[in-house]
């Protein structure tokens, strides 16, 4: 098991590479969609508007294996591997996800970004089936501290004002069109097309000797912007890993979205998928609540016992990657990097005792056990 960290935008970069180097890690998961692209965000980040408020991804092009190789060579420069890559940019895929007219051409694209991923090196492309994606936070000052930190209050925004047309995931593929209406997709129909984009691809990543890993939805509602959602309960996951069995078929397992569900044990899912091999790579989150609300919490002072997350992973055998995933910020000059240098070294601390972890619970069971047999 081995801690990672997330880059994206500015921060991957060789000065993110440093920074990622001194932390002492040696993984990354690497986000190659600019979300920030032609994006005010000023509304979101001075709090009360629900969000993230991306950009737009029109005529971004495919992200070629140059592109790739030049950047696994620049991270290994400095020590690092790519241990994913995460989020199809919305502009390569849209039509597979609205079921559009271009989308078995957006499929011959993908089957080729897969290819070149796999000749590139990189193992793990992370994605998130979804129409309205991640979105309905707000931004308060609710963490420890009064540090400020994502919130989903369902009952604070309307969680069904429509889709844009032109946008899925959170952000613009292409302009609008005046008068069109807003995609909505039922949940048979959404399951159907995710059926489709794993038999056409799954077969190619297999090739490739890449994983394909599917986050759950996050928000885990029901219907988010009059669109249904994916995989918001835990069983679910099961159902997206039914559907064309291999080990390509993957997940990027969100400790914080299971947590947020409203049904199910994070703990026993963890051990369930983990056994299974399924996992692809795991977003170490903390939150505290559960749909319709909830409050993204620094990753010691939520309602999962990380420790045990980390505990389980280690008696299942998992030996993949761990990443910080949304973390609150801390109240000073880099809030992103401070959040992260606390996370990663608490993160380090927990996996350096995964094994003091298991043989503490197993000295715990034993007397349980002995006192269970003496009442017999």
């Amino acid at each position: 098991m081995r801690v990672g960290i997330s880059l994206y935008g500015e921060l991957l970069s060789e000065k993110g590479a440093r920074f990622a180097s001194q932390l002492g890690v040696q993984d990354v998961v690497v986000h190659l969609t600019d979300y920030s692209r032609n994006a005010d965000n000023s509304a979101y980040l001075a709090g009360g508007v629900a969000g993230p408020i991306n950009g737009d991804c029109i005529d971004a092009p495919l992200w070629s294996y140059e592109y790739m190789t030049d950047l696994v060579a620049m991270l290994a420069k400095h020590g690092l591997r790519v241990a994913a890559m995460e989020n199809i940019s919305p502009n390569f895929w849209s039509d597979i996800l609205l079921d559009g007219p271009r989308k078995a051409e957006q499929m011959d694209a993908m089957k080729g970004l897969v290819r070149d991923a796999g000749r590139a090196g990189i193992p793990v492309i992370g994605y998130n089936f979804s129409l309205a994606g991640v979105w309905g936070w707000q931004r308060k000052p609710v963490g420890r501290g009064g540090a400020v930190t994502a919130v989903f209050a369902m009952d604070e925004i309307d969680a069904q004002s429509p889709l844009p047309d032109g946008m899925v995931g959170n952000m613009r593929y292409r302009p609008e069109v005046p008068g069109a209406a807003s995609p909505r997709v039922d949940e048979a129909t959404l399951w159907a097309r995710l059926e489709w984009f794993l038999r056409e691809l799954v077969p190619v990543a297999e090739e490739a000797g890449v994983r394909l890993a599917a986050h759950p939805d996050d928000p885990p509602v029901d219907l988010l912007r009059g669109t249904a959602r994916l995989v918001n309960s835990h069983a679910k996951y099961d159902r997206l890993l039914a559907l064309v069995p291999s080990p390509a078929n993957a997940l990027e397992y969100c400790v914080g979205s299971l947590a947020e569900m409203r049904d199910g044990d994070v703990y026993e899912t963890t051990r369930h998928f983990a056994r299974a091999k399924a996992i692809g790579y795991v977003h170490f989150r903390n939150v505290r609540g559960k749909v319709p609300n909830y409050v993204e919490t620094f990753v010691d002072d939520g309602d999962i016992d990380m420790a045990q997350i980390v505990r389980v992973l280690h008696e299942e055998g998992y030996d993949g990657v761990l990443v910080p995933d949304h973390v609150p910020e801390l109240d000073c000059a880099a809030p992103w990097h401070a959040g992260h240098a606390y996370t990663i070294g608490y993160m380090k601390a927990l996996i350096a005792q995964a094994a003091a972890l298991s043989a503490s619970r197993a000295t715990a069971v034993a007397p349980d056990r002995t006192a269970a047999a003496a009442r017999q």
